[in-house]
């Protein structure tokens, strides 16, 4: 038995299984990072088929796909001394694979640390209003910090989004009584420049009518004809104006 394996069929037979274990396929959205003796050599390979010739030669595979990074929700304090949970969301993808084994043991753990040590420290130098209303500033801000600190790892970060804000129950409180005035107080003012131009148009009307006599006949009458149209009154007295008789008595005399 021994010499059989130890014979030319034999060799080529083990030879032939060692090739067939030495074969790896590299996914499109994937690369290989080679280790030769332990030393790096050469870019990573893929995607497609190539031989790794172990034990000398070790793989690590490394995906180049967009990774969705969520940010656990941090304690932060605003600049106001606003005490608030806020999380948000990381996206990021390696486009160096070697820098991404080489330089840092974990780049997902890395990233994740970072992202959360840059949020509080981002957050905790605006004030609340800012927050709130210049969100996307902030997320520019953000990933700027982060994709220049996981740079020399080879991880890109594209982009950060601040999901959510959950503020102290009494400044909730605090900002619906604030939206509350902010509502009365456009409502009145909308009631005022109703008024005001309500009041406009009738010393326009004022004017017309002075400058046009007949014009406050017409107004008259129009007023009388919706008055007898009315379905509760039965019976309209309405005095007669003299500009309006006032030609016939001339002729007359």
């Amino acid at each position: 038995m021994a010499a059989l394996f130890f014979s030319l069929p034999g060799v080529v037979f083990l030879g032939v299984l060692y090739l067939i274990s030495c074969v790896r396929i590299i996914n499109e959205w994937e690369r290989a990072v080679i280790l030769t003796f332990g030393r790096l050599r050469g870019d990573a390979k893929g995607p497609g088929l190539f031989l790794v010739f172990w034990p000398p030669q070790s793989m690590l595979r490394i995906s180049l796909r967009t990774i969705t990074l969520d940010v656990p929700p941090q304690d932060v304090i605003t600049k106001d001394n606003v005490s608030m949970k806020v999380n948000a969301v990381v996206y990021f993808r390696v486009i160096e694979p070697n820098k991404a084994i080489v330089q840092v043991e974990d780049y997902l753990f890395a990233t994740s640390q970072m992202a959360q040590t840059s949020l509080r420290s981002v957050l905790g130098q605006v004030e609340l209003d800012e927050l709130l209303i210049h969100r996307d500033e902030l997320n520019q801000r953000l990933q700027t910090i982060i994709d220049k600190q996981t740079d020399p790892w080879g991880v890109k970060v594209s982009a950060v989004e601040i999901k959510q804000v959950d503020l102290p129950e009494e400044i909730r409180r605090a900002m619906a009584r604030q939206a509350e005035a902010e509502r009365v107080r456009r409502a009145k003012v909308i009631g005022a420049e109703a008024e005001f131009q309500a009041a406009q148009k009738l010393v326009d009307a004022a004017k017309l009518m002075g400058e046009h006599p007949m014009a406050l006949q017409m107004r008259y009458l129009q007023t009388l004809a919706e008055i007898a149209t009315s379905d509760k009154n039965s019976t309209t007295i309405f005095p007669i104006p003299i500009d309006l008789i006032k030609p016939f008595l001339e002729k007359k005399t």
